[in-house]
């Protein structure tokens, strides 16, 4: 199996200091398939300084010509490293193999090449024209340049996909990184070190990543004089904590948190429809996504039929092995991850809701972190299940009473992520999806994810927004300039 152990710290491949290391595993099987560098604070620091060398005293920053032609070999090198890197994301990940043809390997590979193309025709340069004060005139402009060190900290849910959505729009915009992977996916990262190492004309200290399963590197990364900018993905109470630390230097934080988004049916739309989209949705890497919609809001009167709709599709998942193309959903990432979602459940049961299906681990799949397709109902809208983000094939079902109260209860929520309305009018689907605090909404099954979509959310969903033009901007200072005319 083609993989990478080892850090990429200024241009080179190397061993985590004293050669520690700290293994990775087929959370389908609970197999050990190999190791990964551990990395310490002083390998953090290395990459940091690295980084901020290749930033301070090398042409990166100003040379679009190159960081194009980086951009595009790293495109290449992907396409040509895509079935080693399907391999990673099956094994290491858990995520079933139909998932890389998407949102896991092709879409964001397909992220770097739009972000190639942005780059080509992207005006750095904005003329605000003359303005006379003070008895002068001044001819003013603005110059947009990159931020700096950027400290760039994913999840393991969507490894690559994360990582790529950062690393490329930081790239374009001349900044220089520091890539903290995942301690439970450390081969997805580390496969990005070595095809840049390899097969791109990326300078030494431009891109640096680390794999660590050390809480004290992420801290690092967030407290350093050295880093400009953190990019972080993952949850709601750790970016809170990274905003803190970031406070001390006042960086800047782009952060992409936690989800608990809201499926809206509206009393003319299609119950058998929304429980389709709605129960494929949760099960997706089984229920591991930040913007699934895993409450499934629907109108009192029509409760029981979405129900029963719902029920019918996830019992008819096909699940276990991720390697095989006829299964949708593979494992959880680890048995601490099911225990949670378990928990949750259970305690769920405990206060007087009911699991329509599902609701345990699999008895016929015994070894994996396996959790079977779970359909709640009966849970008060506040309880902890229906406001809590568990990463887990887990979908809540709450009644509402008409349009207004959709709202009211997709809104009942600390996060802002996404949502989802469907209904046989599109104006009135419209009207419902604007009053829903998300960043980002899909009426009537629409799918808005690409590369040139911005992602984030509001409330405690993030702050800023990850690909797009808007994803760049993130990577940018803004410089105004004047001179006499």
């Amino acid at each position: 199996m083609w993989h990478e152990e080892r850090l990429l710290i200024d241009g080179e491949l190397v061993a985590a200091s004293g050669g520690a290391t700290y293994e990775t595993v087929d959370p389908a099987t609970e197999e050990v398939l190999g190791v990964a560098a551990d990395a310490s604070v002083g390998d953090t620091d290395r990459a940091i300084a690295a980084a901020r060398r290749a930033f301070d005293t090398t042409g990166w920053a100003r040379d679009r010509d190159l960081r194009l032609r980086c951009l595009r070999q790293l495109h290449a090198a992907l396409v040509e490293h895509a079935d080693a890197l399907r391999e990673i994301l099956v094994r290491e990940v858990g995520a079933p193999v139909q998932s890389t043809h998407g949102a896991q390997l092709d879409g964001p590979t397909d992220v770097v090449r739009w972000y190639a193309d942005l780059l080509e025709g992207y005006g750095f340069t904005e003329d605000l024209g003359e303005r006379e004060m003070f008895g002068m005139r001044s001819r003013r402009w603005v110059e947009k340049e990159p931020a700096g060190v950027v400290a760039a900290i994913t999840a393991y849910n969507y490894p690559i996909q994360l990582a790529l959505a950062k690393l490329a729009p930081a790239l374009a915009a001349g900044c220089t990184v520091v890539l903290k992977g995942a301690p439970d996916t450390p081969w997805s990262a580390l496969a990005l070190g070595r095809i840049v190492a390899e097969a791109t004309d990326i300078p030494p200290g431009v891109v640096n990543v680390v794999t660590s399963s050390r809480n004290d590197v992420g801290e690092r990364m967030t407290t350093h004089p050295g880093v400009d900018l953190i990019s972080f993905t993952g949850s709601t109470p750790v970016g809170r904590r990274i905003m803190e630390a970031a406070s001390a230097t006042v960086k800047r934080v782009f952060l992409e948190l936690g989800g608990k988004s809201a499926f809206v049916l509206l009393d003319d739309g299609d119950p058998s429809l929304a429980a389709m989209i709605c129960a494929f949705a949760v099960v997706s890497h089984s229920g591991q996504g930040c913007a699934i919609t895993s409450r499934l809001v629907v109108p009192r009167d029509r409760h029981d039929e979405t129900v029963d709709a719902a029920r019918g599709v996830l019992e008819g998942i096909a699940y276990g092995d991720p390697s095989d193309p006829a299964n949708t959903m593979g494992p959880l990432i680890s048995a601490r991850q099911r225990e949670k979602v378990a928990g949750y459940v259970d305690r769920a049961l405990a206060a007087g809701a009911k699991a329509v299906c599902g609701g345990r681990a699999p008895a016929h799949l015994p070894r994996g972190f396996f959790y079977e397709p779970t359909l709640i109902v009966g849970a008060g809208e506040d309880s902890e299940i229906a406001q809590d983000e568990l990463f887990g094939p887990v979908l809540v079902v709450l009644p509402h009473d008409g349009d207004d109260d959709a709202v009211r209860i997709a809104n009942n929520s600390i996060y802002g992520l996404s949502g989802s309305v469907l209904s046989a009018d599109r104006e009135r689907a419209l009207a419902v999806a604007r009053r829903i605090r998300a960043g980002t909404m899909s009426v009537n099954g629409g799918v808005w994810y690409g590369p040139d979509a911005p992602f984030g959310g509001y409330k405690q969903s993030g702050i800023g927004r990850e690909m797009g033009v808007a994803g760049l901007a993130e990577f940018l200072e803004l410089k105004t300039y004047a001179e006499p005319v």
